[in-house]
């Protein structure tokens, strides 16, 4: 995976050391230190996947190692004086060379663009005996701004304690940023933060800085008796918070897949209980549509029953009519008759009278 690392040290001349011999080690190169009158000679060094130089517009004549170096020497008079400050960066494996590169390059232009200072980059490979996933680069800045003419002013703001450490903050951040581009643009999917476990709320404990002593004896242990327990302090330190977080890590997944689970169940719960609505709403339509034919049905059948009553209504009273039509005929004939009758007994009452 990939990991997080900036450091910034300084290269004073109080702790006994040389940015002409910095430069000449980092770069795997032979640099003669003209104040000391000294030739460093490191061309055999291995490791060492390529350098370049980083300048300001105007200040060409700093591509010469040699002369940059010599001149970051000479421009400073006191014999506790700073002249180089190297960042030092942990490059993805997960990238390839070229992209490393590239990398590497775009921190040495932010770091030349904001400050105005040289930045001399060499890269290095995984050593031998350590990770190989190691790869990392060396970037050696002046400490004073460089322009056509050569060296300038100090750059104060990374010396004075109220400024520098918001600077070199700002700069860890500016790394992050760029190496997540990075992975961002190669597809990894790994990224990293340079805040501390606890800013980022995270309850890894971080390990001590072997630094390079210790490291070099536990490299030499390594070498005697492999898969041996650490023999430095801070090496069984280390391995004990390594184990530590091992267990804290194992606890985190764990508790991951707990959640996961129950989020995978609460979300089928959750389709569950929106499948039984769904169900229950269909269930309540087909009551509905159930009720609204039953109700139709109903009436149907209430005016098929007046339609039967009114057919038989209308049945009963045309017999009726009928029934009284007859008798009105009937006493109408019976009429007729009388009539005629009468008209023939007079007929008889009014015949000649007979003498005798």
């Amino acid at each position: 995976m990939a990991i997080y690392h900036l450091s910034v040290k300084s290269i004073s001349r109080s702790d006994g050391r040389s940015v002409v011999a910095a430069a000449a080690y980092r770069a795997g190169q032979e640099l003669t230190d003209e104040r000391q009158g000294l030739t460093h000679d490191y061309t055999r060094k291995q490791g060492v996947e390529d350098a370049f130089i980083v300048v300001p517009d105007g200040a060409d004549w700093a591509q010469d190692r040699n002369a940059l170096w010599n001149a970051a020497e000479a421009a400073e008079k006191r014999k506790d004086a700073k002249t180089g400050r190297e960042y030092e960066l942990a490059l993805p494996a997960e990238l390839d060379a070229g992209a490393r590169k590239e990398l590497a390059r775009d921190f040495a232009c932010e770091l030349v663009e904001r400050y105005g200072v040289v930045a001399d980059v060499a890269i290095h490979e995984p050593g031998r005996e350590g990770d190989n996933r190691n790869h990392h680069a060396h970037i050696l800045t002046t400490t004073r701004t460089a322009g056509a003419e050569g060296l300038g002013a100090k750059t104060r703001v990374l010396d004075v304690a109220s400024t520098a450490s918001a600077e070199i903050e700002h700069m860890r951040g500016v790394w992050a940023r760029q190496v997540n581009m990075a992975l961002e643009r190669h597809q990894v999917e790994q990224r990293v933060d340079h805040r501390s476990f606890e800013r980022q709320g995270k309850e890894q404990e971080p390990t001590r800085h072997m630094g390079v002593s210790a490291t070099a004896m536990e490299r030499q242990a390594a070498r005697e008796i492999p898969g041996r327990e650490p023999v430095t302090d801070l090496g069984k330190q280390n391995a004990e918070i390594r184990e530590r977080n091992r267990v804290l890590e194992t606890a985190r997944k764990v508790v991951e897949k707990a959640q996961e689970l129950f989020s995978g169940l609460e979300k089928r719960a959750r389709l569950a209980v929106g499948l039984a609505r769904k169900i229950g709403q269909r269930m309540e339509r087909e009551r509905e549509a159930e009720r609204q034919r039953q109700e139709l049905a109903r009436q149907a059948e209430i005016r098929r029953q007046q339609d039967i009553r009114a057919a038989e209504e209308a049945r009963m009273a045309a017999g009726l009519e009928r029934q009284k039509q007859r008798q009105k005929e009937a006493e109408q004939a019976r009429s007729r008759g009388l009539s005629r009758g009468r008209s023939r007994g007079r007929d008889y009452d009014s015949g000649p009278e007979m003498g005798f």
